[in-house]
């Protein structure tokens, strides 16, 4: 995303976070609805060319985007996603790929907020993380899941039938609008968003690969052994591979710490030859 954007998707999220706080006792609920609604509207405009440039044309005033944001959904979503709209139209983007991408961030950022104000986002950020390693594990079901060609609701559906009944509502929405508009794959992407929900709470992601499972206290321990490290807290999203045969990897962005038994084997034979 350009500069431009980037300043305006950072001005739409702090109206949003401002609405909700301001709605007080509603926040919850009309988190869940915008993000909701803004995911649909996003649908219209992958639907309508004309209207997916108009509303996002440099070349007319901040004031006639808002009104055409207004003519097409007023009356068709709440008066809180109308705003989010309408604050969004009158934003200067670099490009109307880049306002569609921007409504999603803030559809995604709504439902998110939705989960925070139920007590579940923690929830969220886990069940993400392991959807990602499900679909690491189910090589047929992911390449159908990224198969382009086919239609985007039947990608969704088929989503959809797996997850049902296993995640929270938030977890499902967020996991269904990323395989329907996919930015590169769906496990990247459906990881990436567990780690947007990590930050939102503040905290960095550590991927932990060990030997075998980690008790609590190990997680514990090792949470805040990492938040000494990088000055920051850190959410350990783990996962066993007895191949490694003792110890772990631990990558946190691009830094990656190979403490495994298999890890040290192979630089000693390295350091032999």
């Amino acid at each position: 995303m350009h500069a431009a954007s980037r300043e305006a998707l950072a001005r739409v999220i702090s109206h949003l976070d401002q609405a909700l706080w301001e709605a007080k006792e509603q926040a919850t609920a009309t988190a869940a609805q915008t993000g909701t609604e803004l995911f649909d509207v996003v649908e219209v405009l992958d639907a309508d060319r004309a209207l997916r440039v108009a509303v996002a044309d440099a070349s007319t005033s901040a004031d006639q985007r808002a009104g055409l944001v207004t003519a097409v959904f007023e009356g068709k979503v709440s008066p809180a996603t109308l705003e989010v709209l309408i604050t969004s139209a009158r934003e200067s983007w670099s490009n109307p790929r880049e306002f569609r991408a921007g409504l999603v961030t803030v559809g995604r950022r709504s439902l998110m907020r939705s989960a925070e104000g139920q007590g579940n986002l923690a929830q969220v950020e886990d069940e993400l993380f392991h959807l990602s390693r499900v679909l690491e594990r189910e090589p047929q079901l992911t390449l159908l899941l990224d198969d382009r060609t086919v239609e985007a609701n039947r990608r969704r559906d088929l989503l959809a039938k797996v997850l049902y009944g296993k995640v929270t509502a938030v977890t499902e929405a967020l996991a269904l609008q990323a395989v329907a508009r996919p930015e590169h794959n769906v496990i990247d992407d459906i990881r990436a968003l567990s780690n947007d929900v990590a930050a939102l709470q503040g905290r960095s992601v550590a991927h932990v690969v060990a030997a075998s499972p980690l008790s609590t206290e190990q997680t514990e321990a090792l949470s805040h052994k990492l938040e000494r490290i990088y000055g920051r807290e850190m959410s350990i999203h783990s996962e066993v591979d007895p191949s490694l045969l003792g110890g772990m990897v631990i990558r946190v962005d691009d830094e990656v710490i190979d403490g495994s038994t298999s890890g040290k084997l192979e630089r000693l034979r390295a350091h032999l030859v």
